[in-house]
């Protein structure tokens, strides 16, 4: 399967694995689900709103009472298909790159130069689905001829946003490194943090990488946002140096997978 390299700011350089073609059309036709099942539900309530409203007729501009129930039923159908219609920024907002699509099948938005999309980059992925996906003729034929052709997993959208979508599932070469580290843990081993085990295999591997390159180039400011990341995201608190946190956290974390 395909890979790129994303150089980071602090001149690290990490390789992920490219989502597959086949793992993103899943993702789109489980998403479509999502937003037909909804767009299906909002017509059910709105027909049942109209089946008891008195007749149709010209809206009296006059009235006052009629035009604010105008109004408010504008409102309501704005309301009830606003989520069809933003249902992929919204989502890619508040899941950290990810529809419930992409959550299914391991997949996750994330910029080249290895820094979190900003709401701009999700927002031109947004925009352009329009001419990737959503033209009635091409039928996503765009984006797929796009993401063949380019080599780096981008349709139209990612390649204006410079994002990409990788795979979030564990590769072989991360678990082989997770399974020399495991082998490191001393008999009658008691984790520290119980917390590491929430770890899924790729945030273990990419710690793993992580604190081997920073090491390496000496870089301590990347280690540091390291750990200060996976304290945030475990809700850790720590005295340990950051790589004497790092290491144990990779060591606790073998040590849980494996009493399973």
């Amino acid at each position: 399967m395909a890979t790129i390299r994303v150089h980071t700011t602090q001149n690290v350089t990490i390789e992920y694995e490219v989502a597959s073609l086949g793992d993103r059309i899943v993702a789109t036709l489980l998403d479509y689900l999502i937003r037909i099942a909804w767009a299906a539900a909002a017509v059910g309530i709105l027909a049942a709103i109209a089946s008891g409203a008195e007749g149709n007729h010209h809206v009296n501009y006059h009235d006052t009472a009629e035009v604010v129930g105008t109004a408010l039923a504008i409102l309501i159908c704005i309301i009830l298909f606003a989520p069809v219609v933003f249902y992929n920024l919204g989502c890619e907002l508040l899941l950290n790159g990810q529809t419930i699509g992409k959550k299914a099948r391991d997949l996750r938005v994330v910029r080249l130069d290895g820094t979190a999309p900003r709401f701009g980059d999700y927002f031109l992925r947004w925009l352009l689905r329009i001419v990737d996906l959503d033209l009635p003729v091409a039928g996503g034929l765009v984006a797929i001829i796009t993401i063949l052709v380019n080599g780096k997993g981008q349709r139209l959208g990612d390649m204006a946003a410079g994002t990409t979508v990788i795979s979030l599932k564990p590769r072989p070469a991360g678990l082989a490194s997770a399974a020399r580290y495991a082998e490191a843990v001393p008999a009658g081993y008691q984790p520290v943090f119980a917390q590491a085990a929430d770890l899924s295999d790729h945030d273990v591997a990419l710690l793993h990488q992580l604190l081997s390159q920073s090491l390496r180039h000496g870089n301590y400011v990347l280690l540091n946002e390291a750990a200060t990341k996976i304290k945030s995201l475990l809700h850790l608190q720590s005295d340990l140096s950051d790589e004497a946190f790092l290491r144990t956290i990779l060591r606790d974390h073998a040590y849980l997978v494996a009493q399973g």
